[in-house]
C-alpha cells in the first residue's frame, strides 16, 4: 500500500506540474485540465516519493510535480511492477501501461540540474475508473 503526497498537473507539456492535492480522473482520459489528458496509453504518471527523496538528497532542490508526475506517492516502487498491474485508490482503478520512457528534448528540472528521474523511475497508466483522488488517499496494488 502507498500514499499520495501530491496529486499534480500542469496546463502544457514538457513543463513542472503544480500540486493541486484534489484531482478528477476520467475513465479512459486521465486526470481532468492535465495536459497529458487523452485517448492514449500514457494518461496518468506516477512517481515513487521515495525516489525524489533520495534525489533530493543528492542536493537537488526539487518540488512536487517538478518531473512532470501527477501522482507523487509514498511506500510504492512503481518500476518493479509488471505493465498491466492494476492500481486502486477509493474507486479510481489505474493500469500500469509502461515503465519509464525516452527523453528527446531534456525537461525543465534536467536543464536546471543536469539529471531528470521520471525517464527511469516514472510509470505510466490509463484510467480505467475514474473518481477522485486526493492528497493522503490510500493507493493499493492489485
Amino acid at each position: 500500500m502507498g500514499k499520495v503526497i501530491a496529486v499534480c498537473i500542469s496546463e502544457k507539456r514538457g513543463t513542472q506540474k503544480i500540486n493541486i492535492s484534489k484531482a478528477n480522473l476520467i475513465e479512459n482520459y486521465g486526470i481532468e485540465k492535465d495536459a497529458h489528458a487523452g485517448d492514449w496509453h500514457r494518461q496518468v504518471s506516477l512517481l515513487s516519493f521515495d525516489k525524489v527523496e533520495d534525489f533530493r538528497k543528492r542536493g537537488a532542490h526539487v518540488s512536487e510535480g517538478a518531473f512532470g508526475e501527477n501522482l507523487l506517492v509514498e511506500g510504492i516502487d512503481f518500476k518493479t511492477l509488471a505493465i498491466g498491474t492494476r492500481l486502486h485508490c477509493g474507486r479510481v482503478v489505474l493500469e500500469m501501461t509502461q515503465i519509464g520512457k525516452e527523453c528527446h528534448s531534456h525537461c525543465e528540472i534536467y536543464r536546471q540540474v543536469g539529471d531528470c528521474i521520471m525517464p527511469r523511475e516514472g510509470v505510466f497508466a490509463k484510467v480505467i475508473q475514474g473518481g477522485t483522488i486526493e492528497v493522503g488517499d490510500d493507493l493499493y496494488v492489485k
